[in-house]
């Protein structure tokens, strides 16, 4: 971890924190792996955090937020920046998101007036950082995308609702409610949006069990996935 400026364990995002191991494609232990890569072990990691210069806009985008916000502030709400695969995100914590989220939208110099969407992520080795939630932007008026990421832990999975500042984002938390769990405080009604309102779990979270569920596609019975075929 490192400080809002960015200083920290790597250039330009190349640097990496491991965060723990997968063993198969999906990590997924107990159910019956039947993707065939069962002994494939890969190390869970992130993009480290990125010093300055970010590159092309992405500093006037950083220095016009400080300016915005005061230094003091900026720190406080920004838990670091990454510049990974050519793209911006401001690491935000929850309780700073919405003032951030507005000063990204209103202030002249930024004028990010579109939220294109709420994306959800499960790192469950990540401790205390668990749930992730991404929200990329964009500036219509400057041209430019950035995206903000908010962690939180599984034990506590609040995130404020940015439906009051970007009401776009209204279906997309619902969704991610749906899948991840995570709790939009202040959504104005956080229902589950594709699963059944009374289904149990969250779907695309690293530790929801893979099978056990038999689908019906086109008139066919396809059997779950822990009573098919394995190739490991």
């Amino acid at each position: 971890m490192t400080d809002g400026n960015g200083n920290g364990n790597g250039a330009n995002g190349t640097g990496r924190e491991v965060i723990g191991t997968r063993r198969g494609m999906f990590g997924v232990t107990g159910s019956g792996d039947t993707s065939g890569y069962g002994r494939l072990v890969r190390e869970v990691s992130l993009p480290g955090s990125s010093p300055r210069p970010y590159g092309g806009y992405f500093d006037d985008v950083v220095d016009a937020m400080i300016t915005a916000l005061g230094e003091d502030a900026y720190t406080a709400a920004v838990e670091r920046v990454v510049v990974f695969r050519d793209e911006l995100t401001l690491e935000v914590r929850r309780e700073h998101l919405v003032s951030v989220a507005q000063t990204l939208r209103d202030d002249p110099a930024l004028r990010f007036e579109l939220c294109l969407g709420v994306s959800g992520v499960h790192y469950p080795t990540d401790a205390g950082r668990e749930l992730h939630a991404v929200y990329p932007l964009m500036s219509i008026t400057h041209n430019r995308r950035i995206r903000v990421e908010v962690a939180v832990p599984d034990a506590d999975p609040h995130i404020p609702s940015l439906f009051r500042v970007y009401p776009t984002t209204d279906w997309h938390e619902r969704e991610t409610y749906d899948f991840f769990g995570i709790l939009f405080d202040g959504h104005p009604a956080l229902t589950r949006i594709e699963m059944p309102d009374d289904w149990v779990g969250h779907p695309q979270r690293k530790d929801y069990p893979l099978g056990g569920i038999p689908v019906t596609y086109h008139g066919a019975e396809i059997p779950p996935p822990d009573e098919r075929r394995a190739y490991n």
